[in-house]
């Protein structure tokens, strides 16, 4: 998040804070009365403002829709203490609270619309005919995003203040921050996706060739080795090309690469020897999809495809407490760590497959600590250490699809 939005946030809370103070004094002598010490009044009211503004952030973070207004909208009239309260996007009317509804509601649209064009608060008498309706006094404040005014905030109150137009344009800005997030995170939803769309456009093409090949190779002389190889090249592809799931499981990814190397074994015969030494216990752990299958495509590119000799790779993945420990490494060609340092800064056309990718995505998920690990050099081979943390906020099995 870039350093304007944590303003925007620090600003907001404190000016909810301000907002809460007010509110909270009704509710600080509610306490006394009951006999409870639930702190001085300035404290009552900031726990009741951060809790309020706590349960309505998560619906706004998922963006402005009908559901997650529906979800919000109760939360932030409690903030503001209104008669009543909605929430519209640029075209209805999204949720209400409160008294009002059957006869106000259908107002609402003209009401906002030179906030709308504006986006600048205004505050207004209701025009209300009924004189049993508390809704004397309007106050409508924008919600922005990226693109703009996104809706608007329209706070009813049962006379004119000043307090409730600051209020509420605050409150306003305190939801807009919350929609900029929900941008951010959508964007860097479709930042991931579009990477790994790009990891798919760099698995070889003529890998892809050279697996069909040596299956055809086998037809005639041994047709159920190739059965069972384009069976490996099937469930290959499939699980490369899936269309959902930003993480995986470890296992899962292993299983992808043990295929990966059946079919790259049938190319290359014995010139090619693996070893795994995969614990168990590591197995369930999540990662980012097609994190690990691109450098061992790397591995058995860089090992093999430039010498006649035997090539080895070695896979290990071990426990290390809060995290699994993942290593790549061969015995081929190597590179001069000066090239390498330019390819993942991205300063460097890359020979490799999606290291640099793999990387930026790793620093991304979890952050900039647990970026590759590479020891290289000049004919030296190569060995790549990822680092996963077992335990990660907001890595949920929903996601592991």
């Amino acid at each position: 998040m870039s350093g304007i939005g944590y303003a925007a946030l620090a600003v907001a809370g404190v000016l909810l804070l301000a907002v809460g103070y007010a509110a909270g004094r009704i509710s600080g002598r509610r306490g006394d009365r009951d006999g409870l010490d639930l702190g001085t009044p300035v404290e009552r009211a900031t726990f009741h403002t951060l809790h309020t503004a706590s349960l309505a952030a998560p619906p706004l973070r998922a963006g402005l829709t009908e559901e997650t207004a529906r979800k919000a909208v109760g939360r932030l009239r409690s903030l503001l203490g209104t008669e009543a309260l909605c929430l519209t996007d640029r075209s209805s009317v999204l949720a209400w609270d409160g008294p009002g509804g059957d006869h106000h509601r259908q107002h609402v649209g003209d009401q906002v619309a030179a906030v709308l064009d504006t986006g600048r608060s205004h505050s207004a008498p209701s025009g209300c005919a009924d004189d049993a309706c508390p809704l004397r006094w309007t106050v409508i404040a924008p919600l922005t995003g990226e693109e703009g005014v996104l809706g608007t905030l329209v706070a009813y109150g049962a006379q004119e203040s000043a307090v409730l137009v600051r209020a509420a344009t605050e409150v306003a800005r305190w939801v807009s921050v919350q929609l900029e997030l929900a941008e951010l995170d959508r964007s860097r939803t479709r930042l991931i996706e579009a990477e790994i769309r790009a990891l798919r456009a760099q698995i070889s093409p003529h890998f892809i060739f050279n697996s069909l090949a040596a299956i055809a190779s086998f037809v005639r002389t041994d047709p159920e080795r190739a059965r069972e190889l384009l069976l490996e090249f099937a469930d290959f592809t499939r699980y490369s090309f899936r269309r959902h799931g930003e993480f995986t499981r470890l296992a899962d990814e292993l299983q992808s690469i043990e295929q990966y190397l059946a079919l790259a074994g049938a190319r290359f015969g014995d010139r090619l020897k693996v070893t795994l030494q995969i614990a168990p216990e590591v197995l369930p752990v999540a990662l980012p999809f097609l994190c690990l299958q691109p450098l061992v495509e790397n591995a058995v590119k860089h090992g093999l495809e430039d010498t006649r000799g035997v090539r080895r790779v070695t896979i290990a993945a071990r426990d290390e407490g809060a995290e699994a420990v993942v290593t790549i490494e061969d015995d081929g060609v190597g590179m001069d760590p000066a090239v390498l340092r330019g390819i993942l800064a991205g300063e460097r056309p890359s020979s490799g497959v999606g290291l640099c990718n793999v990387d930026e995505r790793l620093r991304q998920v979890y952050g900039d600590a647990y970026g590759l690990v590479i020891e290289t050099g000049v004919g030296a081979g190569m060995k790549i250490t990822v680092r996963l943390p077992k335990y990660r906020a907001g890595v949920h099995p929903g996601q592991l699809q």
